[in-house]
């Protein structure tokens, strides 16, 4: 029986996030020689089980998230030396600063997943970018495996370390119901994100002001100034539907089942797990063309650069290439992005 540890994540039940959806999912396809404990944030849960999915949960009273991340990240390395796993697998860099020490007195074998260059998002300060470039050279050089989730960014691990990577996605097929209710097609256009600048939301919001085209358009807009201008800036058309977060996967279901194409607007962060989920609807996706969403969608997807190319794709989008971008979309995320695939990838790895 090979013991992993997990950590970096805010933990199980999974909460709204990649890495935790991606643990949850692991857990859930885990094989019968594999047992995990997974580290988890006391702060994020009212009731805290003993396990999930039949992995053990270990509690920490500090935040996965912000600032906090750092010494969290380090507690549960350091909680790692009492339960010695045989491998520890740490999602993101933010505690990788530590490694050196932690193999010190360690016999685990360390793979890390180093997630989407964090160091280059726009949102970080100029200080916080350089020590998370630091811990990035740190948990490349420190680790047995290096796990990226995108092949554009294990071609930069190659080229910036000389270090050898295991590229391994996300999975997407449990945004399916096992019994999906009917949804009839509407005539509108679906995003969800994040609002930030690196996902170009005010570019796709621009594009549909200067249209007649149906956009619903989900996120946090209400979490910072950016959002809330952009909010009131492009709320007042009578085309765009600007929604607040939905957390609940059947609403989210309903949403992308029922339209007629995804929009995809992030610049960073390697494989975006909200653009294979959407893959998985076999409609067509427009995404911000950057070599990670090329990647992603095995470069046959539909891509935008400005708002102007955008509004020229959806002016297009009764011609029969454009209807047909959907069935080649699913046919890559059943190739490639299922949580089974998945997770016996990580196994591999193990």
């Amino acid at each position: 029986m090979k013991k992993v540890a997990v950590v970096g994540t805010v933990g199980l039940p999974a909460c709204y996030g990649g890495f935790e959806t991606l643990v949850e999912n692991l857990t859930g396809n885990v094989s019968s020689d594999i047992s995990y404990s997974v580290f988890c944030s006391s702060k994020s849960y009212d009731v805290r089980k003993a396990e999930h999915n039949g992995a053990r949960l270990e509690y920490l009273p500090l935040s996965a998230n912000g600032i906090q991340s750092i010494p969290y990240d380090i507690l549960s390395l350091m909680k790692c030396w009492v339960i010695k796993p045989d491998i520890t697998l740490i999602l993101g860099v933010s505690g990788c600063i530590f490694l050196p020490v932690f193999k010190l007195f360690s016999k685990s074998k360390i793979i890390t997943n180093i997630d989407g260059l964090e160091w280059k998002r726009e949102k970080w300060h100029p200080l916080a970018k350089k020590f998370l470039k630091l811990s990035e050279k740190i948990a490349v050089k420190y680790s047995d495996v290096v796990i990226c989730d995108n092949q554009a960014i294990g071609d930069y691990v190659t080229s910036e370390y000389s270090t050898n990577n295991t590229v391994i996605a996300y999975g997407g097929d449990h945004v399916i119901p096992k019994s999906p209710v009917p949804v009839e097609k509407e005539n509108f256009y679906f995003s969800v994100c994040r609002i930030e600048p690196e996902n170009n939301v005010e570019m796709i919001l621009k594009a549909f002001s200067k249209t007649d085209k149906q956009l619903k358009f989900v996120g946090n807009w209400d979490v910072s100034d950016y959002g809330m201008q952009l909010k009131l800036d492009y709320g007042k058309f009578p085309n765009i539907d600007i929604i607040d977060p939905v957390y609940d996967i059947e609403e989210l279901y309903k949403l992308r089942q029922a339209c007629k194409g995804y929009l995809h607007g992030h610049s960073a962060g390697g494989t975006n797990p909200s653009l294979v989920e959407a893959m998985h609807f076999g409609m067509p996706i427009l995404a911000f063309d950057c070599n990670f969403n090329r990647y992603s969608t095995e470069e046959k997807a539909l891509y935008f650069s400005s708002s102007e190319s955008l509004i020229s794709l959806i002016e297009e989008d009764d011609a029969s290439s454009f209807i047909k971008t959907g069935s080649t979309m699913l046919e890559i995320a059943e190739r490639k992005y299922t949580w089974k695939i998945i997770s016996n990838a990580y196994e591999s790895a193990y």
